[in-house]
């Protein structure tokens, strides 16, 4: 037996349950691309937020949240989070702030805080410090190193070919090598459905959705750096401060085959015109543009556990864009069930989260 857990994934799924399951046995992981989080992860918006999610969503949140204050002496920084809407959003903008305990402002306090925002088109406002930026790179190589401190293999740019059942587990073909694991964990992100297929199981049912952002220089006379996040009533749209820029999205969430994902120009003009209809600096420039897959099980939870059709097969899926602000729970979860450990998160978390709901 060359290993007992071999990954397929190289993202923040991947990497996360990689590194937890380290400690308890010999890990190897794959990855198609050159580069750790090439796909989705390394396109993320990157916030920490512990209200954002379904609940069992933000229950993993609040349980990581110590994770991301101190690993690697901490990958949050400060960021907040302000959602704006128009005359029309009430309904929309009143469900947000309830769901994230926004504190709420007049349109020209919003504007104090961030200057470019129009007060006679915005009707709604509301605010939180509990957010913060991922350092989303210090957060993967932490994970990553972790494997490799337990004698863990990484191997990137291995695209797994083959895949067949043995006796002892599972036998994987990639970049020309073949190796043997006892179990075989999913965290292949957009992939997840093809790797079942691969391995002789049904696909569960997975949605990628593209979603694509735009680079803009900042506003003329502008240092966005300090502003939070700002969210369109109802998620219409988001701008997020990156390194003295602007990052706006429109946020969409269409469906898409698994793939090396780019931006739509239509949408994100859409997405634009969206974020423009609010500000009072018009978008002169893009500089660059780019999109990542979401991918989502149908009830749009994560799927964690082992697949009830094969007691060798373990799901680590469906991140569907909290996979960031998931990862350090979401991660321990998998190690408790794969550990056989009883915890307070198992106990809470397992059913909800198992592959055993679409079977």
């Amino acid at each position: 037996m060359d290993t007992d857990f071999i990954v397929i994934g190289g993202g923040i799924a991947g990497v996360s349950v990689g590194a937890r399951l380290a400690p308890l046995g010999r890990v190897a992981l794959f990855e198609t691309e050159k580069a750790l989080g090439y796909h989705t992860s390394g396109r993320s918006a990157a916030l920490f937020d512990e209200c954002l999610g379904a609940p069992p969503i933000v229950a993993l949140n609040r349980a990581g949240h110590s994770y991301h204050q101190t690993a690697d002496g901490g990958v949050l920084s400060p960021r907040g989070l302000m959602v704006v809407g128009r005359a029309g959003d009430g309904a929309a903008f009143e469900a947000d702030r309830r769901h994230m305990d926004l504190r709420a402002l007049t349109p020209e306090e919003a504007q104090e805080i961030v200057p470019i925002l129009d007060p006679a088109r915005v009707a709604f406002a509301g605010i939180t410090e509990r957010a913060w930026d991922i350092d989303t790179d210090r957060l993967l190589q932490g994970f990553a190193r972790q494997i490799r401190s337990h004698g863990g293999r990484i191997e990137t740019g291995r695209k797994v070919t083959a895949i067949a059942r043995v006796e002892t587990g599972w036998q994987i073909t990639a970049g020309g090598e073949t190796v043997e694991g006892r179990i075989l964990i999913n965290a292949a992100g957009a992939w997840v459905d093809e790797v079942a297929r691969m391995a002789g199981l049904a696909p569960l049912g997975f949605t990628p959705m593209r979603r694509s952002m735009a680079q803009l220089p900042a506003p003329a006379g502008q240092d966005p750096r300090r502003w939070p996040m700002i969210l369109g009533a109802g998620e219409r749209w988001y701008c997020k401060p990156e390194a003295g820029k602007l990052l706006v999205s429109p946020a969409e969430e269409d469906p898409m085959p698994p793939h090396d994902a780019f931006a739509d120009d239509m949408v994100l003009a859409e997405g634009l015109a969206r974020y423009e209809e609010m500000v009072t600096a018009p978008v002169t420039r893009v500089e660059t543009s780019w999109a990542g897959l979401r991918t989502f099980a149908p009830d749009r939870l994560l799927v964690i556990g082992f697949d009830p059709r094969d007691p060798a097969f373990f799901w680590h899926a469906g991140q569907g864009g909290v996979g960031m602000q998931t990862s350090p729970a979401a991660s321990e979860l998998a190690a408790d069930i794969l550990g056989g450990r009883a915890s307070e998160l198992r106990r809470m978390l397992e059913a909800t989260f198992s592959p055993a709901r679409f079977c």
